[in-house]
């Protein structure tokens, strides 16, 4: 087979190689905006006050205020007018206050119902918040890694066009079979495939991102941060301790408490409530009025509440097993979360340490060679595909451990919580 053999001026310039850039707005950078560079804290703000989901959990926060303050409130008296007889001389008129006095503890008993509903929905808002985060995080470092992903490829189609054209050169001057021609158009076509998935893509981690802002200016969004960005790892003890205070761990336990509180008022509702009368009777016939006091009270012979009182009993039961099957849950997702973060880290170092610098360096000695006439064209483009898949492994292994530290944040749910810290840039 012929050799390819083209000026070293133009191998420098079809072969030059592809470092990352030190910041992900160093290439591919969108177009300049009024709103200026969005970074990770001023999109996580934004989203906390945008998101629609976050603010339900308000209003839902608002409604379980309002349901405790109506919980306190004691029943109304009740104005009964009675008259007798039609006839004027001899009518009577009674005119009584019914006023129902609340026994068993029913009052105190709803207060308590209200606000463990109240602390509930607090905590599905920081619930909300914790996912709200995760998601902006994990959406923002996807938008990060696909820019440079479309960058690779933009710079690979490049360099395939490149290459094609000097092939088909070549190939009209004789100086190489057709094949070689051939070889290059297909990678060329591979690029153009890989350019469109990079293009589509990089559109839907724009939108993703701009839907977890409560925002609708996807093709707007311009991001300033590093892109090699490498959660921490934390310790497994103390990421324990902190899943037992976590807002999902306490969904559960609220859960419970609030159908101990539910329970305690449907026992309270067991005791009969008495109703106070008081007033004045009118007789027109004597001229007299009569003064009236009544108690009254329902007679539990046969509504004892006990069939509301066995359903919240058995409700308060199934929160116990519920808390206990999600203290079971979360303990194995986060232990999960743990070890994806943790071979996603060390994925992503050995590639930065090892493998990408083998491939560079393989990629330098095959331009070296094809300028001495010891290797052709296409074992320079093989080499260069080596590297990109060598970069492209380590950009899924960085968005791996981005993912899991954000799931791991999730379950943590506190915004003091963060993995994430950068390490230097390849």
């Amino acid at each position: 087979m012929q050799k390819l053999f083209l000026p070293l001026a133009v191998v420098a310039v079809l072969l030059c190689p592809m470092p990352f850039p030190a910041s992900a707005q160093a290439q591919n950078s969108l177009p300049s905006t009024s709103a200026g560079l969005m970074t990770l804290p001023a999109a996580l703000a934004q989203a906390l006050a945008n998101n629609p989901d976050i603010a339900a959990a308000r209003r839902e926060v608002q409604a379980s205020e309002g349901a405790l303050r109506q919980a306190g409130v004691m029943p109304n008296p009740e104005l009964s007018v009675l008259m007798e007889d039609a006839r004027q001389d001899s009518r009577s008129t009674t005119i009584q206050i019914n006023q129902p006095l609340e026994l068993g503890g029913k009052r105190g008993a709803r207060i308590s119902v209200g606000e463990r509903s109240r602390s509930a929905a607090l905590n599905e808002l920081a619930i909300k918040s914790a996912e709200i985060r995760a998601a902006v995080t994990t959406q923002f470092f996807a938008v990060l890694i696909a820019q440079e992903r479309q960058r690779l490829a933009t710079v690979s189609l490049e360099l395939a066009q490149r290459a094609s054209h000097a092939a088909g050169r070549q190939v009209s001057l004789g100086k190489i079979p057709p094949l070689e021609a051939t070889r290059a158009g297909t990678a060329e076509s591979g690029v153009r495939v890989e350019l469109a998935q990079a293009n589509s893509d990089l559109l839907i981690a724009r939108q993703s991102l701009a839907t977890a802002m409560g925002s609708k200016l996807a093709a707007e969004l311009q991001l300033q941060a590093e892109f090699h960005t490498l959660p921490a790892l934390p310790d497994l003890q103390k990421l324990t301790q902190a899943l037992a205070r976590s807002p999902l761990m306490q969904r559960a336990q609220l859960e419970v408490d609030k159908r101990l509180a539910i329970s305690a008022l449907e026992k309270s509702r067991q005791v009969p409530d008495l109703t106070l009368s008081i007033g004045n009777k009118r007789e027109q016939q004597t001229g007299r009025n009569q003064a009236i006091v009544g108690i009254s009270i329902p007679l539990n012979l046969f509504d004892r509440n006990q069939g509301n009182l066995q359903e919240a009993l058995s409700r308060a039961d199934k929160a116990r097993d519920e808390l206990t099957a999600t203290e079971n849950r979360l303990h194995g997702e986060v232990l999960q979360a743990h070890q994806r973060l943790s071979l996603a880290r060390d994925e992503a170092e050995m590639l930065k340490k090892d493998m990408l610098p083998g491939a560079q360096q393989a990629y330098e000695l095959a331009i070296k060679g094809f300028e001495y006439g010891k290797f052709n064209f296409m074992d320079v483009l093989d080499a260069q595909r080596s590297l990109l898949q060598a970069r492209a492994k380590y950009l899924r292994s960085l968005s791996e451990a981005q993912r899991a530290a954000a799931d791991i944040e999730a379950y943590i749910g506190d915004s003091e919580f963060s993995l994430f810290t950068a390490i230097s840039t390849f």
